[in-house]
């Protein structure tokens, strides 16, 4: 079996694992992409395939099916064979003839990389659905401009002819009649030169001529009529940038110019970015497009979403009931993104989408003429907030009790064991103990504290002292172990019963002498010194990592 290899250079043919025939590109980058788009290859490679009848091996899909177009036998390459081939590329091109050496080899791959890329950035430049993004583009910033200008145009003018603001508006209308020049010189005709009817221009006469405007100067007035007639040129600049666009989405997106609208399709491939990009979106993606900072607001913070996006300019969603929008919104979604789809692989202009989208907004408008029964929320939270304010009684009616507190404690006052009463007579709680007999209940003892030591008080002084010594001979002393040893094995006594501290004799020495211990900062890793050894497996930090934990420690318990 033989086979043919699409290289960057050319193509080549090999039999029995050697070149036996080879085809350079005079133009490298553009033949190639041709080739890989499955436009054509060249003349010569297809006759002299021809010529041999036998099978080959191709490690390209586009050459593959340029092939078989051609009626020559041909199958797919297997993929170890392929990353084979690719490992081995310039010593082929060597062999070929398409370099001198392998260093020449080098240098032409990349001067072919580079006009590659030149080639594909002036493809994607050219793409129509690009130059229809700009102009909507351009068609956006024309009208911001003029309703900008036109308003000042009304400031303007509306000093001289105030009642001119009320009776037109459009902006060409009135800069047509600001054309005309003064109030004075405005009759019946001019007005109908300016594009108004005769009852309109009629009603316009009888306003100028009694008009309490101010005069204006010559100056100001010529400079009034000058921006009208920029504004009359945006206009007309306007007309012809619709006209231009019409014609671009009637070529390149006639499916979604005829679902959408040219006004609405342009402005989706514009915030998607390109027809490809649209095409491969879902519907609910493009149903939502230009609602993002809403849709994120709802995942949020838990509202609700939002049904439509640039879609809403649709005549036939922002002409719905609000409770219609959000199916008929998901229905035109739903035919946009076929519409898309189809004109992506260019199947021509399909009217069964815009047939079956206007039978199911029908169906919509039938079947949900009227409003949902659906609770008012703004008459819930009303009725809510007046609850609140309803007063309670009692001081702890807000917690849920049922009883106020004062009559908790009647049985027990009855029985005697009432606060107030034992208030009276002086003492805490009414029928209960002494205060010494109920601490002497609760530590567990039978008989009062003062029986306690009654047998030691039958002795005098010299008795009990006696009585002392004789229990400390039998080995009841306090401090019998420490009377037995001098005063440095007592001193060593007391240290050895204390807990260590966090640093010893001589880490405390040290730390007045100045010395340094320099310890690695278990956050950064960062060498530092300081003026004692830590405990083992405590960990350490540097200034600025203790800084950044010190001012982190909030914000963590916080989240």
């Amino acid at each position: 079996m033989r086979s043919a290899v699409l290289t960057e250079l050319g193509i080549l043919l090999f039999e029995d694992g050697r070149v036996s025939k080879s085809f350079a590109f005079s133009d490298p980058a553009g033949q190639y992409l041709s080739v890989r788009r499955g436009d054509g290859a060249p003349n010569e490679l297809i006759r002299h395939m021809e010529g041999l009848e036998v099978g080959f091996q191709v490690n390209d899909a586009g050459l593959l099916s340029i092939l078989r177009s051609k009626g020559i036998d041909t199958t797919p390459m297997p993929e170890d064979e392929s990353e084979r081939i690719q490992a081995s590329k310039i010593p082929m091109m060597v062999e070929a003839g398409f370099a001198s050496d392998e260093r020449d080899a080098s240098t032409r791959l990349r001067n072919f990389a580079v006009s590659l890329s030149s080639a594909r950035v002036a493809e994607i430049s050219g793409s129509p659905d690009l130059h229809v993004i700009q102009a909507i583009g351009a068609l956006d910033e024309i009208d911001k401009a003029s309703n900008t200008l036109g308003s000042r145009l009304r400031e303007w003018y509306g000093l001289h002819f105030p009642e001119l603001e009320n009776l037109v508006d459009s902006i060409p209308g009135y800069a047509r009649v600001v054309q005309q020049g003064r109030r004075d010189g405005l009759t019946r005709a001019s007005f109908q030169e300016a594009g108004f009817p005769e009852e309109k221009a009629e009603m316009l006469e009888v306003v100028s001529s009694n008009s309490r405007g101010g005069a204006i100067s010559d100056g100001s007035l010529a400079m009034a009529r000058a921006l009208a007639g920029q504004l009359l040129s945006m206009h007309e600049l306007r007309r012809s940038l619709e006209s231009h666009l019409s014609e671009g989405l009637d070529e390149l997106a006639p499916n979604l110019s005829a679902v959408l609208g040219r006004a609405v399709a342009a402005r989706l491939l514009s915030r998607a970015g390109s027809l490809q990009k649209l095409a491969s979106m879902p519907s609910s993606t493009i149903q939502v497009l230009g609602a993002e900072k809403a849709l994120f607001r709802s995942v949020k913070s838990g509202s609700d979403p939002p049904k439509h996006g640039l879609l809403f300019q649709h005549n036939l969603i922002h002409s719905a009931p609000r409770w219609q929008r959000g199916k008929i919104a998901r229905t035109i979604a739903a035919k946009a993104a076929i519409a898309a789809r189809v004109d992506v692989y260019g199947e021509g202009l399909n009217e069964t989408l815009v047939e079956e989208m206007n039978k199911r907004v029908g169906e919509i408008s039938s079947r949900y003429a009227e409003p949902p029964n659906r609770p008012d929320r703004k008459q819930d939270w009303q009725e809510s907030q007046e609850r609140r304010r309803e007063p309670r009684e009692g001081r702890y009616a807000k917690k849920g009790r049922r009883e106020p507190r004062e009559g908790k404690y009647e049985g027990r006052r009855e029985r005697g064991y009432g606060r107030d009463e034992g208030r009276q007579e002086g003492q805490r709680y009414k029928g209960r103990q002494p205060r010494e007999s109920r601490r002497d209940a609760k530590k567990g003892r039978r008989e009062p504290r003062d029986r306690q030591y009654e047998g030691r008080r039958e002795f005098d002084r010299d008795q009990r002292r006696d009585y002392d010594q004789g229990r400390r001979e039998r080995g009841y002393g306090r401090y019998q172990g420490r009377r037995e040893s001098d005063r440095d094995e007592r001193r060593d006594y007391d240290q050895g019963r204390r807990e260590p501290r966090e640093y010893g004799r001589d880490e405390r020495r040290d730390y007045r002498q100045g010395q340094r211990y320099e310890m690695p900062c278990d956050s950064c890793g960062a060498l530092f010194d300081m003026p004692f050894q830590p405990k083992q497996g405590r960990r350490v930090y540097c200034r600025d990592c203790f800084d950044n934990r010190k001012q982190n420690y909030g914000k963590k318990r916080r989240r």
